[in-house]
């Protein structure tokens, strides 16, 4: 794929935004750095994976569109509609940058007081890019935080999650990098503060086979994706490293290290509430049930964030449902890293509420089943105990 360059169609937006890079050096296999700095592993606290530690499990649907999220201005009478949904599994990740794109098109709508639909990621981030341009702004949801599908969701960078499918992806690839780099250097902002509610953590990727051969999550039926983390914003993202052999603790061949943005969603969502409030928004208890709902709204700018509940409200089978099962173990605030072994179908995350343990399975695409399948998370659990109990001191 040729690379997209930030700022071509877009300088309306990108006027905004500062470009800031950190290229990392390229690795030897070694554990060599070219620039000759030598990379050290880190001691590493043992995960207690035990079912006697999980202390919550959920469910997560997110709404994945083969053509990309949809981020719109729709007129119905005397209404301007911004449709704000569809980001996969990419919505904590790009929030901030579909947010300023949403708040272009209200400004197009030229009215003063907006209501925003939805009170998960994408609705709270775009009430504050709203707040911020000057708009007064009320924010209207059956759920807020944290019962809200945002709320049950991974919580790390990844911002190419079921974005959008391959057949897609050049049309789509210039906005998605204006979004990513956005909201990147948001989150580097928000780095340090009370409660910690972004952070950087270290993720060691595991593998059978080597990673040329290895994917995700991918289950049955699903489309090819493009690597546009990889091949679009290179330059602002650290590099990982391959660890060779014999500094190698994990019981697998191919180990990979990397650093990645790990949000406490918890922490954060109370970051975003907070914000919200004190620059003088209201949070509305509503429920809509169809598109005639709209016109039952004082304001005249109405932003759609409602995720995946916009397959049902509008009827927008573009929207396919992507489950997935997590759970969380009691903290361990000595574990400072995470593992993520796609040939076993687990990841782990040192998260502050608890190590969240990811599953995942064959059937997980297009099933919008909601219900916690205890089992699933058991399984995912012994399989990571299983992955720690075989590591060795190096």
């Amino acid at each position: 794929m040729q690379r997209r360059r930030f700022l071509q169609g877009s300088a309306g937006l990108a006027s905004s935004v500062a470009l800031g890079a950190c290229v990392s050096s390229s690795q030897s296999s070694s554990g060599k750095l070219h620039t000759g700095l030598t990379v050290q592993m880190p001691p590493l606290k043992r995960i207690e994976a035990r079912p006697d530690r999980i202390i919550t499990m959920n469910v997560c649907t997110r709404p994945f569109r083969a053509q990309g999220p949809r981020i719109e201005l729709e007129k119905a009478g005397a209404k301007s509609i911004v449709h704000n949904y569809g980001h996969g599994g990419s919505g904590w990740s790009l929030s901030w940058g579909t947010a300023v794109l949403a708040e272009s098109l209200v400004a197009e709508a030229m009215n003063k007081e907006v209501a925003v639909i939805g009170c998960g990621a994408i609705g709270l981030t775009t009430a504050i890019q709203c707040q911020r341009a000057g708009y007064k702004v009320k924010i209207y949801a059956k759920e807020r935080p944290p019962y809200v599908r945002s709320s049950f969701a991974t919580g790390i960078w990844s911002p190419d999650s079921r974005i959008v499918d391959l057949a897609h992806a050049d049309s789509f690839a210039q906005k998605w990098e204006m979004m990513a780099r956005i909201s990147f250097r948001r989150y580097q902002t928000l780095l340090g503060l009370t409660g910690t509610p972004v952070e950087w953590t270290t993720i060691f990727r595991a593998s059978d086979t080597p990673f040329s051969e290895t994917g995700h999550y991918e289950a049955k039926g699903e489309p090819a994706y493009p690597t546009f983390e990889r091949d679009l914003i290179g330059d602002i993202t650290p590099r990982s490293w391959d660890i060779p052999a014999h500094m190698n603790p994990f019981p697998v061949r191919y180990v990979r290290r990397y650093p990645l943005l790990m949000f406490n969603i918890s922490e954060y969502s109370r970051v975003l509430m907070s914000e919200f409030i004190q620059n003088g928004g209201e949070i509305v208890t509503r429920e809509l049930t169809s598109p005639s709902d709209f016109a039952n709204f004082d304001e005249n700018t109405l932003v759609n964030c409602t995720g995946y509940g916009a397959r049902a409200l509008l009827g927008d089978d573009s929207i396919t449902p992507v489950r997935g099962q997590t759970c969380k173990l009691i903290p361990q605030p000595e574990v400072k890293y995470g593992i993520q072994y796609f040939n076993k179908h687990v990841s782990v995350y040192p998260r502050r509420d608890g190590l969240l343990v990811q599953a995942g399975g064959d059937h997980d695409f297009g099933n919008p089943a909601a219900n916690i399948d205890p089992e699933e998370s058991l399984s995912a659990v012994a399989r990571l105990a299983d992955f720690i109990a075989a590591m060795k001191t190096v």
